[in-house]
């Protein structure tokens, strides 16, 4: 048997086989007698019909088709052995020749594992930057807090004015005629915010609770409503509500309230310590993806399509996940963007690939720094995440599977070897500041989440829940308010 190895694209071997024609033949006698043994044939015991009666009975052909099929996947296996190959996955075999008293031709296109060659992946030239914590950021986190402890109160001595939490009723037409979305008996407003159409809230500016304001104005010529694009419409507004946020004042009792702090400075002093450490945690990250980018970038890897393809089914699972912890399923979602999953699958692809690599290549730098994960860290990581789905079966069983295993292996692989990077690069640096390591969710809160109580946020009698509306979809832009001013949004848009 005569066998050629040649490397191919995506990290493939080509091997051309040619076998001897007489080992065809004696495929041909055991393909006879493998039929002749499954099929009945008249007047002939099973294994002994002769080839005519077979192709008689199964069609012309079949018999050579057999011997074939199974000289090929022989002969595969053995091109394997003597190229010293290993197969990542199924190879595509391609038959040339398969013409009795003819050697059998065939071509095997195998996926195997890439060559990965490392370049540089130490001397780089780029250092950590932190970020610097000065007192206008200690300050804005002060005022996110005092911002949650806001309350509403009530304004009855002035007209509103920007920033207002408002009520309002209002009934709009077009020609005289009421149209669908354009009024509504109780919305909620915060003024100056732009949730209405261009022009609105500009008229409710200046009214007190009562007050009456009627007007003209015209939609945009691109308004996502098509029959009330770059029409002209009367409205009659009428202020129902008007309330202001009064933020507690920034002095030592305020600090009390959020906290076991003896007074605003020791409050101040906590912040800016968090905000310190959410910086040099940040400044270590960046750092250690620029380290990934810098070796990425410097490496010469052709990943190859099977590994591409089993890294998007990945990817897909991931995404599945992430809708799941937020109660939301893959169904609904793609219905939302009117997406198949199909059409998400191929645009996980570019990232796919590049994940791909990337994993290559810190695989390949984990085996020259000699990184190994622990079994029992895999083990223990997998407990924590059946714990954490344990109300999901789907998910649960997952995270145990095999894929999900190798992943967590590559993710916990990828970490110990960049991690052990940036530590050797600061052990030869130590005239830079330190950038210790702090636990994922550590560096995902910000201070003003992890200071602020439970109960921080009051808004009286007309808070989110009394100001929710279902009307005047027609008007709402649609664009989002902050987190803190959801206590006033406009009803959401059916645009």
């Amino acid at each position: 048997m005569n066998v050629t190895s040649t490397p191919a694209p995506k990290s493939t071997v080509v091997l051309e086989v040619e076998v001897p024609a007489d080992r065809l033949d004696r495929e041909v006698v055991e393909a006879v007698r493998r039929l002749s043994r499954h099929t009945r044939i008249p007047g002939f015991r099973p294994g002994k019909a002769p080839r005519s009666m077979v192709e008689r009975a199964l069609g012309e052909g079949v018999v050579l088709d057999e011997a074939v099929e199974h000289l090929v996947e022989t002969a595969y296996r053995e091109a394997l052995a003597e190229t010293s190959t290993l197969p990542l996955a199924r190879a595509s075999i391609e038959v040339v020749v398969a013409e009795e008293g003819k050697p059998v031709v065939f071509k095997a296109t195998v996926p195997v594992f890439p060559e990965v060659v490392l370049g540089d992946y130490r001397g780089f030239r780029f250092t950590p930057e932190i970020d610097p914590v000065d007192d206008a950021k200690v300050d804005k986190v002060i005022d996110e807090l005092r911002d949650q402890q806001a309350r509403l109160d009530p304004v009855e001595d002035r007209g509103a004015q920007d920033g207002d939490y408002a009520v309002i009723a209002f009934a709009g037409s077009r020609d005289g005629v009421p149209f669908e979305g354009g009024s509504s008996e109780r919305t909620p407003l915060i003024v100056g915010k732009g949730r209405f159409v261009p022009g609105f809230e500009e008229h409710v500016i200046g009214l007190k609770v009562g007050e009456t304001s009627e007007f003209a104005i015209t939609f945009p010529a691109d308004y996502s409503e098509t029959d009330l694009a770059g029409q002209e419409v009367q409205f009659s507004v009428t202020l129902s509500e008007l309330r202001e946020k009064i933020a507690p004042a920034a002095d030592d009792e305020f600090a009390r309230s959020v906290g076991d702090y003896a007074d605003l400075s020791a409050l101040r002093a906590e912040v800016r310590l968090r905000l310190e450490r959410s910086s040099l945690d940040r400044a270590r990250h960046r750092f250690a993806d620029r380290i990934i980018e810098y070796a990425v970038a410097n490496a010469t890897v052709d990943p190859p399509d099977v590994l591409v393809d089993e890294e998007v089914d990945v990817m897909h699972d991931e995404f599945r996940s992430g809708l799941a912890r937020q109660g939301i399923t893959e169904e609904a979602y793609l219905k939302a963007i009117g997406k198949t999953s199909e059409a998400v699958h191929v645009e996980m692809r570019p990232d796919a690939e590049k994940r791909v690599k990337t994993l290559l290549v810190l695989s390949k730098v984990a085996e020259a720094e000699g990184v190994v994960v622990p079994a029992d860290a895999i083990e223990a990581e997998v407990e924590q995440a059946r714990a954490r789905y344990a109300s999901d079966p789907r998910l649960a069983e997952y995270v145990g599977s095999e894929r999900a295993r190798a992943s967590l292996r590559s993710t916990m692989r990828r970490s110990l070897v960049v991690e052990r990077l940036v530590d050797a690069w600061l052990a030869e640096h130590p005239e830079h500041p330190a950038i210790p390591h702090v636990e994922e969710h550590a560096r995902d809160e910000t201070p003003a989440e992890t200071l602020a109580p439970s109960d921080a946020t009051t808004s009286g009698p007309s808070d989110a829940a009394a100001l929710e509306s279902p009307d005047a979809a027609a008007l709402d832009t649609g664009s989002e308010p902050s987190t803190s001013e959801t206590a006033g949004t406009a009803p959401a848009s059916g645009a």
